[in-house]
Parts: structure tokens; C-alpha cells; sequence
């Protein structure tokens, strides 16, 4: 098992915390004392299959919540009941890094009558801050396990807003940037920032569904009444952050399409200029084509008089300045 992979932390009565051994006999016998004596929270960071060990040997939990816990991709949100304990997969988000795509982290909790199973496999910085004010001593309302466990499915829901922000202030300013110059890259970035958006709300919504089955208490004999209301206030967040998802969504398609209009704004004026050019530059090219043809001299007028070239380059000066004003007058350029 690699180091710090499994942390224990034992909460009495009184609120005050007490060490535990790791071992396989220490987390029995601090699962059998907390027994109407406070609740017993088990963090474990699972690297390989091998560390995933207490969940088996000392709780004796389902293989195929296991299976989860170890598996390398990311399950969707999903609760279980399994009589003694309900299983419960949520996702945590990472930090959020401007134009690169969110990560989306599993983490497993099982809640039992008198402890809380905490497993992932990367490092939640909601679950390490709320650990460390645990270890300062906040209590936790109730002492009890269902407590804890609203505990830490509100700090995880509690970093989904602050990413909901970032993203939308990366629009805000890909819509700047669009306005001064509709540069190649934008394109990716409104891209990344529409993955964002589906990546937080294929988050959220499942999550969503979750806590409105803890908030009608379908699990009575783990989450009481009493607990249940405080579930929906998790809920309640949830679906303010699923509403405000939408309208990054649709801010995100709002960009794309300003950024095409633009590129094709900027399409449009480039062709017109060359339309242009191309409409003075076409007589003069039927001109000096004619000229060009191979005449005798007397088959043709001015070709052996000396002011002959002169004039056909007045005549083609005064086409070009004539076709110039005449699309400047029209408002073509």
C-alpha cells in the first residue's frame, strides 16, 4: 500500500479526534468502538488495487462497489442501497485552468450506521480542506455519519460554482478578444469552453438526482428526517449551478456564432477588395490584350503614330479612376 494512502479519523461524542492505527486490527476495533460512540471516517487514496484492501478485509463491502472504487474511469453519479450501507459515486471537479479542458474526479463514498468510506484516486482539494478543519476541531452537527457524509458532498458541490464563474469570465473575455481580432485560436478556445460546459453539466445533473433521493429520505434507516431537509439544500445548489451550466452553454453557442460572423465579415470585405481590383484591372487587361495581338501597322489605328501608346495609357488611367469613383460613389469600397 503506498504511504498516506489510507488516513483515518475517529470523531467522539465530545467532538475531539483520535489517532488511529492503519492496520487491518486497529480499523476493526475503532469501527467496533465507535459504536454509539461517536463516527469513524475512513479516507482512502487509491493508487492500485492493492490499497482498495480495508474495503473488503475490514468492512466486508460489495465486490461490485469495489470494482468501482478501483476501476481507472470515471463512473457516472449513481447511488445504491445495500441494507447496511448505501453506496454513493459522485464527481469532483479539478482545477479549473482558463482555455484547458476540466477534469472530472470519481469519488465513492459508503455510508454505514456508524462510519463514513471516503475513496479516490486523485487528490480533491474539497475533501483535504474540509479534513483539515475537522482535525482544528468544527464539529459536525449531529456527530453522526450522515452529518458527516452532507459535510463533504457540500464541499464538493461548493467548488462547482467558483468553476462555473471561471468559465464564464473565459467568455467574456474570448468575446473581447473577438471584438479587437477574430484570431484563428478563438476558435479552439469557445471550443474548450463548450466541452466545459457539457463536462459540468453531465456533473451536475446526475449529482442533482442524487441528493433529491437523500432529500425525500428514501433511505430512512441511514439518513433521517431530520438530515434530509439539509440534502436539499445541496440540491437546491445543485440545480442553481445546473441552471447557470445552461447559460454558459448558451453563451458558448452565442460566441461560436459571433465569431463565424465576424470571420465571414472579414471574408466578405477581403473579396469585395478583390472583386474590386479585379473588376478595374479586367479592361485594362482586354485593352493591353488587343494591343498585344499581332497587327501590321497599317491594320490597325495608332499603332505607327508616336502618340499612339501615350494615349492608350491616358485612356486606361481614366478607366481606372472612373470605375474607383464610380464604386466609391456606390459605397462598393
Amino acid at each position: 500500500m503506498a504511504a498516506n494512502s489510507l488516513r483515518a479519523l475517529k470523531r467522539l461524542p465530545d467532538g475531539t479526534c483520535n489517532p488511529i492505527t492503519t492496520d487491518a486490527e486497529g480499523l476493526r476495533a475503532a469501527l467496533a468502538d465507535s459504536k454509539g460512540q461517536g463516527l469513524l471516517w475512513i479516507d482512502l487514496f487509491i493508487t492500485s488495487p492493492e490499497d482498495a484492501w480495508p474495503l473488503s478485509d475490514v468492512f466486508g463491502f460489495h465486490p461490485l462497489t469495489i470494482e468501482d472504487c478501483v476501476s481507472p474511469r470515471v463512473d457516472p453519479a449513481k447511488i445504491d442501497d445495500y441494507g447496511d450501507y448505501i453506496f454513493i459515486v459522485v464527481q469532483a471537479l479539478t482545477e479549473y485552468v482558463e482555455n484547458t479542458e476540466l477534469e472530472a474526479a470519481e469519488v465513492d463514498f459508503y455510508l454505514g450506521a456508524n462510519y463514513v468510506v471516503c475513496c479516490r484516486q486523485v487528490e480533491v482539494p474539497a475533501l483535504e480542506n474540509y479534513r483539515s478543519r475537522l482535525e482544528r476541531g468544527e464539529r459536525v452537527p449531529g456527530n453522526s455519519p450522515e452529518w458527516l457524509l452532507h459535510g463533504l458532498l457540500d464541499a464538493l458541490v461548493d467548488e462547482y460554482l467558483p468553476i462555473v464563474d471561471a468559465v464564464d469570465d473565459t467568455i467574456d473575455n474570448v468575446e473581447l478578444q473577438m471584438l479587437e481580432h477574430a484570431r484563428p485560436g478563438l476558435l479552439q478556445q469557445i471550443l474548450t469552453v463548450k466541452r466545459n460546459a457539457l463536462r459540468l453539466r453531465r456533473a451536475t445533473t446526475p449529482q442533482r438526482d442524487i441528493m433529491n433521493r437523500l432529500a425525500r429520505n428514501e433511505f430512512p434507516q441511514l439518513v433521517h428526517a431530520e438530515t434530509s431537509i439539509y440534502f436539499r439544500d445541496i440540491y437546491d445548489h445543485l440545480v442553481r449551478i445546473e441552471y447557470l451550466v445552461e447559460g454558459l452553454r448558451d453563451l458558448a453557442d452565442g460566441a461560436l456564432q459571433t465569431y463565424l460572423s465576424v470571420v465571414s465579415n472579414r471574408l466578405n470585405e477581403v473579396m469585395k477588395v478583390l472583386t474590386a481590383t479585379a473588376t478595374v484591372f479586367l479592361p485594362l487587361t482586354v485593352i493591353t490584350g488587343v494591343y498585344g495581338m499581332n497587327f501590321e501597322e497599317n491594320q490597325f489605328p495608332s499603332f505607327g503614330a508616336g502618340w499612339g501608346f501615350a494615349a492608350v495609357v491616358i485612356f486606361m488611367f481614366l478607366n481606372s479612376v472612373l470605375m474607383l469613383s464610380f464604386f466609391r460613389y456606390r459605397r462598393w469600397i
